[in-house]
């Protein structure tokens, strides 16, 4: 049965209001611009960390630029409660170690799901370790990443975990086009693949078969 998150979410967000709780949220991040609003909205109702952990990107100077875009993001947005910011360890081999046997199989089938699970675990992981209340991604924001998967694995990850996953559909609520408008706003630096050398590869042979497609 298919789940509405965005409507599960509402109910954790309308509690929050009601008991004046503010949680401390590990908030898994794969960019700025899928964070901007993402951190728009939640800041109202959690105090952030970002966690930038995203071993899939390539090359390396791409990881860097991504990432010294996400801090500078996180610390220039306006925000209700505070926002601070993390940043993993690149462990490109771990994520090339979980992709063996996978490197043709087109962007959005299993090597996304056990991508989204790598990166989702170590955020379990660096919660659990650090007393948070929740985790999540922003990665549901993606019109390209599957919702349902994400929400799947991210609350079998708080079973093995013991912290509760913070559910979402951040799409939901014309949450992407607010994104671009943040990026807009804020000069965020937008890629046109979602990171990894396989998404670049087909990303580019898109664009060889079809020159009018817009970068």
């Amino acid at each position: 049965m298919r789940i509405n998150y965005q409507k599960e979410l509402d109910k954790i967000l309308e509690e929050l209001e009601r008991t004046g709780k503010v949680p401390r949220l590990l908030l898994h991040s794969c960019c700025a611009p899928c964070s901007s609003y993402v951190l728009e909205y939640l800041s109202k109702y959690f105090r952030i960390t970002v966690f930038y952990y995203n071993p899939n990107i390539w090359p390396e100077e791409e990881y860097g630029k991504r990432v010294e875009e996400q801090r500078r993001f996180a610390g220039e947005l306006q925000t209700r409660y505070p926002v601070s910011f993390v940043e993993g360890r690149y462990e490109k081999e771990r994520f090339y170690e979980m992709a063996r046997g996978l490197e043709n199989v087109r962007e959005g089938g299993e090597r996304c799901f056990r991508c989204y699970r790598l990166r989702l675990e170590e955020t379990a992981r660096r919660a659990a370790e650090g007393g948070f209340d929740y985790f999540t991604t922003t990665l549901s924001i993606s019109p390209m990443k599957n919702a349902q998967k994400l929400n799947e694995t991210g609350l079998e990850l708080a079973e093995i975990y013991q912290v509760p996953y913070l559910v979402s559909d951040f799409k939901k609520k014309d949450g992407y086009r607010r994104s671009v408008e943040l990026s807009r706003e804020y000069g965020l630096y937008r890629q046109d693949y979602c990171g990894c050398i396989y998404s670049k590869r087909e990303r580019e042979n898109l664009y060889r078969e079809s020159p009018s497609v817009v970068h």
